[in-house]
């Protein structure tokens, strides 16, 4: 017999993934129900006079010469960014920044600003309606200004994105939380915008819901009475505290728009799914290396989980912190205890530069010029800044000493070891991260823990979208029944596309959710089956959420990554047409954006046009030349069409940037097998190392045969046989290498015994039944 190779070399390396970029989105409700904040001001006049100059009323406002006399200073030199040089003008008559190059100049007249706490932003008018964040940017407490861009830079090695680029244009990215009643109108036809809002600023009515039937039924109530119903979604004590923290995290968390619906009251989780962990802007014990979006850093907080915290506590509707003359109040109506004797919970005699609450457990770092700050709350783990160089409320105040000091000391002054927990379920991440999958015992054992923390457990389901082996599975439906919307709706994701028919049971149950999210992951997951269900209630919830799961996926059509997920549907169905011409509009959209070039390649070899797709893959290796994924891709499409130099060219060097990848060991070990026998054999033990299944093993088997190593080659398939029972190539093999008649007759044996099973397709075991039939 001879063992099938595989002439085909596809892949779905990057197939099943879904890729998001957190956007900052609210409900975008028709303008005729709304009032506006003028209209609240007849009746709440003092907080109308609170709200006007605060954060939140102040997100966004135009530009004007008076401002910038009261709020700017002019700049002492010209910046060169991507070298370019650019100088602001500000004055009486003047709001503008030139941009010089030796090809001459241009102007680009400042028409809103954004922020004012840390840093104001300044936006220009560009081509096709769009607002682009300005490459100058003025830091309010240094009095200065700098490279906008380049301040944004997270992690050591990377390059400043262009301040052209669509991620900082208003428009697509941060209109959400910086005006209000937005309107985005954007033409997918001509991909411009005629984006309208009702106020700049975060006004009432976005918290509060639309006013216009509030303030008739007001109007028109007797005088001295108050209406029965207040015609608003929340006011004070209406809201739950879940309800009220749901209301402020669209725009404080790093988040993935589901809809654009999303109105005060509404569950967070109906509208939005959140960023977790396995984003590197974060590190593995969840402290923030980006932006401080909070919510995800608050969802690890024990007071949050408690249910009794929630936003309103420690903030006013505006902004404002409640407590800031005396912080340690905000946490004395749970800790009076600790409150009332800080030198003992604190190990800091008491002097004016005493810590308070908020000093260790919410401490700030800068990242972009702007203070963050960790409303976890948890207590400093300077054990986590020695393993993963994550930030420490303790050097963080003692910058003359270090991390192993600090934890020195907390371990002095602590019997518990309360750094425990933290640096065990981080520690997970972080192997998670690496793709090291020796701790995935430990990891399938916390997400089924009953204690796990929601937000780990989340990032560890979908890190486990990296890992290849079935043990998975098993961890991933016991989290389909978890409290956590959060973690069902990863849980689902992870499924998908479903092995087992347990797992599509699994999914076509979760469409029936309480959640949104959690349905849509699980029609995304099942999207690639064709499913007969042809009544009840199933059907019913299987119907309702593909249609919630098709509408996530065009409710922002000005978005590359929402064109992307969408090609991703129509790949999954094997529409190719369709899904490559997704994918076309998500480059279009973001050109230097990698995913999308890949997947079309896929797109385009599924239809038949292999050359096309080369090109997408050499396309996609300019803009990320040490790109596993693409050189691998670029090495199986180059097999296609006869090139096996390139081809073997790209593997190794896919393997050489990512030694685990097991599909270039395997594809290796295809390419070199009749040219280099024994470097086959090493490449082929390889893939079987790192991903251990039957087809990896039976090549290893083949391998080692052709190699010379027949005895190696029966043992592994001997392996096989007691793994993979059901693995018929390994018994027809194995028969096929055995020439002693005794040991014939026993394998013949063997595969009567596991005939009488139900572990073959009728095809495999009318092969075998052949066999048996057969001389020798």
């Amino acid at each position: 017999m001879t063992p099938c190779i595989y002439r085909r070399l596809v892949s779905a390396l990057w197939l099943t993934v879904l890729f998001f970029i957190p956007l900052l989105v609210v409900n975008l409700a028709h303008a005729s129900t709304f009032a506006g904040s003028e209209s609240c001001r007849d009746c709440h006049e003092r907080f109308y006079k609170l709200w006007a100059p605060s954060r939140h009323g102040t997100a966004m406002q135009p530009y004007t010469p008076e401002f910038a006399a009261q709020n700017l200073t002019p700049q002492a030199a010209s910046l060169n960014i991507e070298g370019k040089f650019y100088q602001v003008f500000i004055g009486k008559d003047a709001g503008y920044v030139i941009e010089k190059t030796d090809k001459g100049e241009i102007k680009y007249n400042i028409e809103h600003i954004l922020g004012g706490k840390y840093v104001y932003y300044f936006l220009t008018p560009m081509e096709k309606g769009r607002l682009q964040t300005l490459p100058l940017a003025y830091d309010v407490n240094k009095k200065e200004w700098f490279d906008m861009a380049g301040s944004g830079i997270r992690h050591v090695g990377d390059t400043a994105v262009s301040w052209t680029d669509p991620v900082y244009t208003f428009n697509t990215t941060c209109h959400g939380c910086h005006v209000s009643q937005l309107r985005n109108n954007f033409d997918p036809l001509t991909n411009s915008y005629s984006t309208t809002w009702n106020e700049p600023g975060i006004n009432c009515e976005t918290c509060h819901g639309p006013s216009s039937e509030h303030n008739r039924v007001c109007r028109e109530a007797p005088k001295g009475t108050v209406p029965a119903d207040l015609k608003l979604l929340g006011g004070k004590g209406k809201f739950t505290v879940q309800q009220n923290t749901d209301a402020c995290a669209p725009c404080h968390a790093q988040m993935i728009p589901l809809t654009g619906a999303f109105m005060p009251g509404d569950k967070f989780y109906d509208h939005f799914d959140l960023v977790t962990l396995e984003d590197p802007d974060s590190y593995p014990d969840g402290r923030d290396l980006g932006e401080n979006y909070t919510h995800t850093t608050w969802s690890l907080s024990p007071c949050v989980k408690s249910g009794e915290l929630g936003c309103i506590h420690c903030h006013t509707s505006s902004g404002r912190f409640r407590q800031k003359s005396a912080p340690n109040t905000a946490c004395s109506p749970c800790h009076k205890d600790k409150v009332s004797e800080p030198e003992k919970h604190t190990m800091h005699k008491g002097t004016n530069k005493s810590p308070t609450c908020i000093s260790c457990h919410m401490h700030k770092t800068t990242f972009a010029r702007m203070d963050r700050s960790d409303h976890s709350m948890l207590p400093p783990t300077p054990a986590a800044t020695i393993a993963f160089g994550s930030p420490n409320a303790c050097n963080g105040c003692h910058m003359d000493k270090d991390a192993v000091w600090a934890d020195k000391k907390v371990r002095e002054w602590r019997q518990r070891d309360y750094q425990a927990p933290v640096m065990y379920r981080s520690g997970l991440v972080d192997s998670a991260r690496k793709g090291d999958w020796s701790r995935l015992g430990e990891i399938n054992d916390y997400i089924m823990a009953q204690d796990h923390d929601p937000i780990f457990t989340t990032s560890l389901i979908r890190l486990l979208r990296g890992c290849n082996v079935s043990e998975k599975e098993k961890p991933l439906f016991t989290a389909l029944n978890d409290a956590s919307p959060l973690v069902r709706s990863a849980a689902a994701e992870a499924l998908g596309p479903p092995s087992s028919p347990e797992a599509v049971q699994a999914l076509v149950k979760a469409t029936g959710d309480p959640y949104r999210l959690v349905r849509i992951r699980a029609a995304a997951a099942l999207s690639g089956l064709p499913m007969n269900i042809t009544k009840g209630q199933f059907k019913d919830n299987l119907d309702r959420a593909t249609q919630e799961y098709m509408a996530s996926l065009t409710a922002r059509p000005d978005l590359w990554t929402s064109l992307y997920n969408l090609g991703n549907y129509h790949l999954h169905r094997r529409e190719f047409v369709q899904a490559s011409e997704a994918f076309d509009k998500a480059h279009g959209l973001a050109p230097r954006a990698v995913p999308p070039l890949v997947n079309n390649a896929m797109a385009l070899a599924g239809k038949g046009d292999t050359k096309s797709a080369r090109d997408r893959l050499r396309e996609a290796l300019q803009l990320s030349p040490d790109n596993p994924a693409i050189l691998f891709n670029l090495g199986l499409i180059e097999g296609e069409l006869g090139d096996i130099k390139a081809a073997e060219k790209h593997l190794r060097a896919s393997l050489k940037v990512d030694p685990k990848l097991a599909q270039a060991a395997y594809n290796l070990s295809l390419l070199t097998g009749k040219q280099k026998p024994l470097e086959s054999m090493d490449f082929a033990e390889r893939a079987y190392v790192l991903e251990v299944n039957p087809r990896y093993g039976f090549n290893l088997a083949f391998a080692q045969n052709r190699a010379g190593k027949r005895t190696s080659a029966k043992a592994t398939l001997r392996t096989i046989i007691e793994k993979w029972p059901g693995y018929a190539d390994a018994y027809l093999f194995i028969l096929d290498l055995t020439d002693n008649k005794d040991e014939k007759m026993k394998i013949r044996s063997r595969i009567s015994s596991a005939l009488k099973s139900r572990n073959f397709s009728a095809r495999d075991r009318a092969l075998l039944k052949q066999a048996l039939a057969g001389n020798g």
